[in-house]
């Protein structure tokens, strides 16, 4: 049997990537009769026949991690991409974006791209938000190729999920670490600033050095009912956990409780006043899932 990794999966094939090459798969019923459905990044055995040099999974080998969205294997990381301009940051939706890496326990970085749109002011202010989080912000500009070489280094040796809203320029960066690549990039609408969609599957694409991303359809939401209680969501808030057990109350929501230290470091500058609005806007959501 050959040893190789899932790359992609497309109506009930799955394309696994070898040192021999990249071979064209069906999973073994057993898989189905278990209940277990391979993944995009799965390490896996596969059997070669030689009628059609077509293969079989034979065996999944054992996995470092699992995430349900989107659905992959042995991620031990994500990228967060987010332009700066065209369109404009949205920290709503970058905010959202952390919590599900946060939730399925992923290092993270925050990658702000399109650079060369902005001023310095604009970028001073976006880490000096992310930094009290202690989030690693890497700055890249695919027009003067600024940070190209610093997100190719993070990449490095490590299966990324790279994640963000379309029109952000992830297929344009992937493009610049590796013009063999050749990924469809797509203009930014102008009547809605919104970036046409490029990417249409899930699919694990080699970098090479061992290095694998995870280009994702863009997103335009993401629904945060995953978290099962209110008390949960300080979690996935780096700045905000940090000051939990310094609230007069153990349960304490950080919103209209007296004596909370969370609001207490807010108004003194020390957790960010855009990611505390954020955090009560979902921590609201959440209520509203949990009432249904």
């Amino acid at each position: 049997m050959i040893e190789g990794i899932i790359i992609k999966g497309i109506g009930g094939f799955y394309y696994v990537k070898t040192q021999e090459g990249i071979y064209e798969c069906r999973a073994r019923g057993v898989f189905r009769e278990d209940n277990i459905t391979p993944l995009i990044g799965d390490n896996v055995l596969i059997r070669i026949s030689e009628e059609d040099n077509t293969g079989y999974i034979e065996k999944i080998l054992e996995r470092k991690s699992q995430l349900i969205r989107p659905p992959v294997a042995n991620v031990t990381q994500t990228i967060i991409v987010m332009s700066i301009k065209k369109p404009d940051i949205n920290y709503w939706l970058l905010d959202r974006f952390i919590i599900m890496a946060e939730h399925q326990h992923l290092s993270i970085g925050i990658c702000l791209n399109k650079i060369d749109l902005s001023s310095e002011r604009e970028l001073n202010e976006i880490d000096s938000i992310y930094s009290k989080a202690k989030y690693p912000i890497i700055k890249t500009s695919t027009k003067t190729e600024e940070g190209i070489e610093d997100l190719k280094e993070i990449l490095k040796g490590n299966v990324t999920v790279f994640a963000g809203p379309s029109g952000v320029g992830k297929s344009s960066l992937l493009n610049e670490i590796n013009p063999e690549l050749g990924l469809k990039t797509g203009d930014v609408s102008k009547k809605t600033t919104r970036g046409k969609h490029t990417t249409r599957h899930v699919e694990l694409i080699d970098l090479g050095y061992k290095s694998y991303v995870l280009d994702t359809p863009g997103f335009s939401s993401l629904n945060l009912d995953f978290i099962e209680s209110e008390e949960e969501l300080s979690k996935y808030f780096r700045e905000i956990y940090h000051y939990r057990d310094k609230c007069k109350f153990i349960n304490c929501l950080h919103h209209k409780e007296p004596s909370c230290e969370v609001k207490r470091q807010v108004d003194k500058g020390n957790i960010s006043k855009e990611r505390y609005k954020n955090y009560l806007q979902f921590l609201e959501e959440i209520k509203n899932i949990r009432r249904f």
